[in-house]
């Protein structure tokens, strides 16, 4: 403090304490406290009886009435004399309004509530400023107001009651979210989940959440760093409700990676190009499941485990929705898809190699994501063989030399020979169930398949839906069920049988359709030995292959996401009815991989190589056995014919 604001300070206290003092001798003194008391009386008057009345006679420590009159009754009002006092010097009332000065003199008087509205009222961020992680006023004072709270609730704990408690919680919260704000601005992600784990729980996770999708795109060291700090300062999993814990974090991310970002498409590039690009930043969430967990935290190999696991279900449903946007028949690879499996490449080693040992529903995620590796194995050549066939036809025949006619060729086989190997497979079929999930219930049960997705045209230009658009497409998924599956299940009744589209509400070139159908034996109870996705996967299959008989001809449903649940007859979403998704991807892929094949094939025979091969592609198709008949719908079936 200031030498003259000490001196101020110091003058006015000594003056105010000595009357105090000799108030309290007053005491001991017979007929003296009636007489100052009537002084006192005099002073609480008018100012003219003030100046009127008689001086004490009491002893030489007698007060002028001036100086009585001068006094502050209480801490609150000396403090505040200083602040406004006629006669204090200027100086001093300026040095008063310090901040510094402000919060000496609110813990001199204990007002810890307005202490708190002070701090936060110098670093709040103005209501126009959007950038919520901008810091916002001096570093000191957010580092003070932030430790400050913190001492507070450890040293007040048990004092910590009504409004008070509110006060120091709520206001407390908002000055502790601020100085991790400032700590995130200045790349210090480790220090955060000191202070994030003494926010409120939808505090801690919102901030969380946030940096973790400001920092998807940044370097893995920095992103460790919060994924760090939040293991060692909060609970893994959720056990007390005021606190947030890394499971509910990372389930947010998860959520919210799958949502469709607002704007519009860019129609400079093709949809393809654009799908490609957002299915990248929906596979980076899966690097904050594969860190390792810091060997400090407590049950650290069950938790390394959970992460793997659900790194591995949420991946795979990605494979899902990756794989059915990526028919494009082109040379460019789903990054997307590439992207997660270089994520779990190795982690997952850990879980394959303990096979033996794990439960049921982890062995069936890991034999899914296996598939989906064979299967995006086989993309990856067909896609090497399709580049190498554009670079050769930009080239004369006559010009093109013996090696790039053989590579051409040993491309064109590889594709073959893997993807052979995967449609061939009997024992285990690709993407089918590993066990049979049996699912009864004594209630009526229903199955819904929720899909965004954009309209697009064979060229692959993206349209912009209307609800003329809508209607028509909702008239023409319904129309795909036939009638005698009408009759069978019951779907003349509206409560059995539901379609609807609609524009997205979060970009006006999506569209959202929503199926809802009763389930019976054999598709939503019992068990799937299909395995090709019921009624629901067989009138989405038609949309997404552009098949749809009473729509635009080639007009394809590209998929944005893609959920499928079991519904009770109020509505409610129960659990996920992941056959339904399985199967429509075995109804869409594998026929696209036979047409690949067939499309192979062709250029190996116009080359001059021999086909050992036509015959089994032949059988694929033809063979009710192996489930791929489904490939023989109007374009996919001229395509055969073509091929023979």
């Amino acid at each position: 403090m200031p030498l003259f604001l000490q001196s101020a300070c110091w003058a006015m206290a000594k003056s105010w304490l000595d009357i105090q003092v000799d108030l309290e001798l007053a005491h001991s003194q017979p007929g003296r406290m009636e007489q100052l008391k009537s002084y006192v009386d005099d002073i609480e008057g008018s100012p003219g009886q003030m100046n009127s009345a008689p001086q004490p006679s009491v002893g030489p420590e007698s007060w002028p009435v001036q100086v009585l009159n001068q006094q502050p009754r209480e801490l609150s009002a000396l403090l505040q004399k200083l602040h406004s006092g006629e006669m204090i010097h200027e100086a001093v009332t300026r040095g008063c309004k310090e901040q510094q000065r402000q919060i000496e003199m609110k813990l001199m008087l204990g007002n810890i509530p307005h202490l708190l509205k002070l701090v936060w009222s110098w670093i709040a961020p103005s209501e126009d400023d959007k950038n919520v992680f901008r810091p916002h006023g001096d570093p000191q004072m957010l580092r003070f107001g932030a430790h400050l709270v913190l001492v507070l609730r450890y040293l007040l704990t048990d004092d910590m009651k009504g409004p008070f408690r509110e006060e120091l919680m709520n206001v407390g919260d908002l000055i502790i979210l601020m100085y991790a704000m400032f700590l995130f601005s200045k790349q210090h992600e480790e220090l955060i989940g000191i202070y994030a784990s003494q926010l409120a729980r939808h505090r801690c996770i919102d901030l969380f959440v946030q940096m973790m999708e400001q920092r998807l795109d940044s370097s893995v060291h920095v992103k460790y760093k919060i994924f760090r700090s939040a293991m060692e300062y909060l609970p893994f999993s959720s056990g007390d409700d005021s606190k947030g814990s890394f499971e509910e974090i990372i389930e947010r991310v998860l959520s919210r990676s799958r949502e469709v970002n607002f704007g519009k498409y860019d129609k400079s590039t093709d949809i393809a190009e654009q799908h490609r690009l957002q299915s990248l930043q929906k596979a980076m969430v899966i690097q904050w499941l594969c860190f390792t967990p810091p060997s400090t935290i407590a049950d650290v190999k069950d938790v390394r485990a959970k992460l793997l696991l659900r790194a591995l279900m949420h991946s795979n449903i990605l494979f899902r929705e990756f794989a059915l946007i990526s028919m494009w028949r082109v040379p460019a690879l789903p990054i997307g898809a590439h992207e997660l499996l270089s994520f779990l490449a190795e982690p997952l080693k850990q879980l394959s190699e303990t096979i033996d040992t794990l439960e049921d529903y982890v062995s069936e995620n890991l034999k899914e994501f296996q598939d989906w590796r064979e299967y995006y194995s086989c993309d990856a050549t067909y896609r090497n063989w399709l580049k190498i066939e554009l670079e050769n036809a930009d080239v004369s025949p006559l010009e093109l030399s013996l090696e790039e006619k053989q590579r051409a060729i040993a491309a064109a086989q590889e594709t073959l020979n893997l993807s052979l190997l995967l449609l061939q497979r009997r024992e285990n079929p690709w993407l089918a169930s590993l066990e049979d999930h049996i699912y009864e219930s004594m209630e009526p049960v229903f199955l819904e398949l929720h899909a965004t997705a954009i309209l697009c045209l064979p060229s692959g230009e993206c349209m912009c839906p209307d609800a003329t658009m809508c209607a028509a497409l909702m008239s023409a998924l319904y129309s795909t069920v036939s009638e005698d599956v009408v009759l069978n299940r019951q779907l003349m009744d509206p409560n059995f049988w539901q379609v609807n589209v609609s524009i997205s509400s979060r970009n006006d070139y999506c569209i959202e359709v929503v199926l809802r159908c009763s389930a019976v034996e054999g598709d939503g109870l019992g068990t799937h030995d299909l395995n090709d996705g019921g009624l629901l996967g067989s009138v989405m299959a038609a949309g997404f292959k552009g098949e749809l008989v009473r729509f635009q001809a080639g007009v394809t449903m590209d998929i944005c996401r893609l959920d499928a649940w079991y519904s009770s007859k109020d509505g409610s979403l129960e659990s996920p009815a992941t056959y339904i998704v399985q199967g429509l991807c075995r109804r869409c892929c594998l026929p696209e991989l036979i047409l690949r094949c067939m499309q192979v094939s062709v250029s190996l025979v116009e080359s001059g190589s021999q086909m050992e091969s036509h015959d089994d592609l032949i059988e694929l198709v033809a063979c009710t056995e192996t489930g791929f008949c489904i490939c023989s719908v109007r374009n996919n079936c001229r395509v055969t014919k073509m091929h023979e």
